[in-house]
């Protein structure tokens, strides 16, 4: 299912106009829905790896993972959903789930494909909107993500002009 085109964002995963590491993140979350992530990695056989600081540890639970004190080490969860294709969550705030992608993993219609899947998966999953910034950019701007409404990824923002 092809929900953008790539004649339509090209430019959007262009890694010198977009940064190569645009933000995507899920708004107004809790840890129910962190932890309908997490159950949505493993259902989907997605491989995984947790790691706090430089240790890699088995997968919590969202709980467990967002109770960390405050001076605790800096936790991550990569997640490949499709080989070649790297997610890397941050798990600062049970607020927020937020991510990076690598477009130059994502180049061409595939690579399009790809994380369009991935951002329906977990949008469909929670019934939430999951959006894209440019790296650093704003969030009340997103460029584009997926749309809980239409069930699909949309284009917020126009590309842009060659």
């Amino acid at each position: 299912m092809t929900d953008l085109r790539w004649d339509e964002v090209r430019e959007f995963f262009d890694p010198d106009l977009m940064s190569a590491l645009p933000d995507v993140f899920v708004p107004d979350a809790t840890v129910e829905d962190w932890q309908t992530v997490l159950d949505l990695v493993r259902a989907r056989g997605w491989q995984w790896q947790y790691s706090q600081g430089d240790t890699v540890l088995p997968l919590p639970t969202a709980g467990e993972m967002l109770a960390r004190p405050p001076e605790a080490e800096t936790v991550s969860l990569r997640v490949w959903p499709a080989p070649g294709v790297l997610a890397i969550f941050r798990l600062m705030s049970e607020t927020e789930i937020d991510f990076d992608v690598d477009l130059r993993e994502l180049q061409g219609q595939a690579g399009v494909d790809r994380l369009c899947d991935v951002l329906r998966a977990i949008g469909s999953e929670l019934g939430k909107p999951v959006l894209m910034t440019s790296e650093g950019g704003s969030q009340e701007h997103p460029v584009l993500g997926f749309d809980p409404v239409v069930s699909k990824v949309v284009l917020f923002g126009d590309p842009a002009p060659n």
